[in-house]
């Protein structure tokens, strides 16, 4: 009667010592998991910031390109119109000798009561337009 008993309680014992070797092995296990999830996010962390970073540098770099680039166009367009401002004055100035011209030979044909010969005297208008 004691052998099949003393067999049981060993088998009884050999069975409880497994299932404790096996709860420690899986507490290890769990702790290993554990630290590698802790890695991963740590590591997805670090990654983010990265590409945070990178996304606010490229956002500034585009914000910058875009002001140089306006820059750039408000002075093209600055010049233009000073180009065309230039280009207006000259005419302004050829029109007006021209007219101050014509106002001299009107003066004169006026004084000397006889009208001037415009071919005649294109030298002398030209020289008069020089000067203005």
């Amino acid at each position: 009667m004691w052998p099949p008993l003393i067999g049981a309680i060993n088998e009884r014992q050999r069975k409880i010592a497994e299932g404790l070797n096996a709860a420690e092995k899986a507490k290890a296990d769990l702790a290993t998991a554990e630290q590698n999830v802790q890695q991963e996010l740590d590591l997805a962390k670090t990654k983010a910031a990265a590409l945070i970073e990178q996304a606010n540098k490229s956002a500034n770099q585009l914000v910058e390109d875009a002001k140089s680039q306006a820059q750039a166009e408000g002075e093209r367009i600055r010049q233009q119109a000073q180009a065309s401002i230039d280009q207006e004055i000259n005419q302004a100035r050829e029109s007006l000798r021209a007219q101050v011209a014509e106002l001299a030979v009107l003066g004169a044909e006026k004084i000397l009561q006889d009208k001037v010969d415009v071919q005649k005297h294109a030298s002398m208008l030209d020289q008069l337009a020089a000067k203005l």
